[in-house]
């Protein structure tokens, strides 16, 4: 059962194959097996087989909906009611959420059952999942190395196939860049097209939750839940959804792909180009045309990027003082030694690290100088991402400069880490939709391929994403000893 898609899963409740109760105790059995994985921060097994049961009920009524008796697991970031949300730091370790974020209550108002947490750096502050309070989720294909961040437990556990999908949060590249170093599939929508309510702000103006499953069908039937305006979040579009399975098998005829030459540079390792480049070789034969397309300001996504999201990040995080909810340090002297310590001793340092950058940027005589400059330049790159897509219906390119690098082999240098989000970081300052979908190996590794679409484009997306995946076979590889 474990080697299903959602389609396949759904068609085999409806036909009594298996009840959800059987489907959730296979993977709640698989989630025991692999615990060396480090994908969950908390198992719900009680709760999930609770919710199954509820399902079962729904399935024999006949009043199921599409996602009904089928498991999935949220990333620790989401709130869940009764079940520790800790977002991935020991300030939240003892932090149980007394309520449902959005995207939760849309999966439990489908049906669907709830394996768990999912394992993610400390406040979605990283690249790898090693900033994790509880220590890194290990990638599937080779367990000395990472599965990329911050949802680097929802990749984690979609590929070795724990769970049959994930939800994951993508603030500068953290649904596509684990889904791409993991082999899987992963969708970051437009700014707004999925509730942030419920869900711990890391960057406010950055932040978007999105699905992460195997292939871009999967994707599409968590979209639908997921999909839709929130009152509860001011950053909420209030724009109809569309049914985002109807046009997966539309023709890629005339479909005009864009190559920023940006991406292409000389610092892209050879072999993932030669990759890129075979996937879309794949969409030429079926009918889209190639051009290059010229991007000048993406180079300055970086610099612009870390100045607003540490500063965003300096200002969310200020609510965590140890006096009303997480970690409290003990026997403070005075309020001044409360806050100094709490804060002190139960965020890591990367998360110190960007609260002091972002602190710095904001302080008086350097917000101009910093911040509103870093505004200025995401103005410009959203300004080239404009232009571009004017001309072409998607952008195409890698997801990371490399495979998936060894555990600690870069976490003494902060600065190469953040390159590891060189190709996405641009689009989440421009609040495009974006994905990854699996397009090769290189030694035994997984490479992503970047489609990029323009504002409420993730139809367009999963299309382009579903047609590649029907001529293609990379979407179904399994990790050895995960099968």
């Amino acid at each position: 059962m474990h080697t299903l898609s959602l389609t396949e899963l759904a068609a085999g409740l409806r036909g009594k194959q298996f009840s959800s109760t059987e489907l959730t105790q296979v993977f709640l059995a698989r989630i025991g097996r692999h615990q060396a994985l480090n994908a969950f921060v908390t198992v719900s097994e009680e709760l999930a087989l609770q919710q199954a049961e509820a399902a079962d009920r729904r399935l024999a009524a006949g009043t199921p909906a599409p996602l009904t008796g089928i498991p999935i697991a949220q990333k620790d970031i989401f709130c869940t009611q009764g079940v520790k949300t800790s977002c991935g730091s020991k300030m939240l370790d003892n932090f149980i959420a007394p309520y449902d974020a959005t995207a939760v209550e849309r999966f439990n108002q489908a049906g669907a059952v709830m394996l768990g947490k999912l394992n993610m750096d400390e406040f979605a502050m990283g690249s790898s999942n090693e900033t994790s309070f509880y220590g890194p989720a290990r990638n599937p294909w080779d367990t000395e190395r990472v599965p990329g961040g911050s949802s680097g437990g929802s990749a984690v556990a979609v590929a070795a196939r724990l769970t049959p999908a994930a939800t994951g949060t993508d603030t500068g590249g953290s649904i596509r860049q684990p889904a791409a170093l993991c082999g899987i599939t992963g969708l970051k929508p437009t700014y707004g097209r999925v509730s942030r309510y419920g869900m711990i702000a890391y960057a406010s103006s950055l932040d978007q939750g999105g699905p992460m499953a195997r292939s871009a069908e999967d994707a599409a039937l968590l979209m639908q839940v997921m999909a839709g305006f929130d009152g509860k979040d001011s950053t909420s579009v209030d724009q109809p959804v569309p049914d985002y399975s109807a046009g997966l098998n539309d023709s890629l005829q005339g479909l005009k792909i864009g190559l920023p030459k940006q991406f292409f540079s000389p610092e892209l390792d050879s072999q993932i180009a030669a990759t890129i480049q075979s996937a879309i070789a794949e969409y030429q034969k079926l009918g889209a045309t190639v051009q290059e397309v010229d991007m000048p300001n993406l180079e300055l996504a970086i610099p612009a990027y870390y100045v607003i999201a540490s500063a965003e990040c300096s200002s969310n995080l200020s609510r965590y003082d140890g006096v009303r909810f997480g970690y409290r340090c003990q026997n403070p002297a005075d309020l001044t030694d409360l806050y100094i310590r709490s804060r002190g001793e139960a965020f890591g340092a990367e998360v110190k690290r960007r609260i002091l950058m972002g602190t710095y940027a904001l302080s008086a005589g350097y917000y101009d100088a910093y911040y509103l400059k870093a505004q200025q330049v995401r103005r410009l790159i959203s300004d080239d991402f404009k232009r571009a897509l004017s001309e072409v219906d998607v952008l195409m390119g890698p997801v990371t400069p490399s495979t998936a690098f060894k555990i600690g082999s870069k976490t003494d240098d902060p600065i190469q880490m953040y390159l590891e989000d060189i190709y996405t970081i641009a689009i989440n300052l421009a609040g495009l939709p974006a994905m990854s979908i699996p397009a090769g190996f290189i030694a035994g590794l997984p490479v992503g391929l970047h489609i990029i679409g323009n504002y409420f484009g993730e139809a367009k997306l999963l299309n382009v994403g579903h047609r590649y995946q029907q001529v293609t076979d990379w979407h179904n590889q399994v990790p050895k000893g995960f099968e």
